[in-house]
């Protein structure tokens, strides 16, 4: 199963652009901050993740506040078919609040 489940902010974001199948595509980074436990020792996380979000989401997604907390649901892909890096395809997100 690949399925991605991350609460952070919208650090920055490009304008909409348009696949030639005419699908709009709007490309941005995240940013998360959390403590974690690992080994029984706590660490902090500070990290930076690519996202995009393809189709009907694309307009949502793009409307949404730039530093707002939201909980993203999406999977991870390759940035392009010959490509290591990894990006968050964003299919669905909602307001974070503390109760997630």
């Amino acid at each position: 199963m690949n399925q991605l489940r991350l609460i952070a902010a919208i650090a920055e974001r490009e304008a909409v652009r348009y696949t030639p199948a005419g699908i709009p595509i709007v490309a941005a980074r995240l940013q998360h901050a959390s403590e974690q436990v690992e080994a029984n020792i706590p660490r902090r996380i500070d990290l930076e993740i690519a996202a995009v979000a393809a189709g009907e989401i694309s307009g949502r997604f793009n409307q949404a506040e730039l530093g707002k907390i939201f909980l993203f649901t999406g999977f991870l892909a390759r940035k392009n078919r010959n490509s290591k890096s990894l990006v968050f395809h964003v299919t669905d997100f909602e307001t974070h609040t503390s109760d997630h």
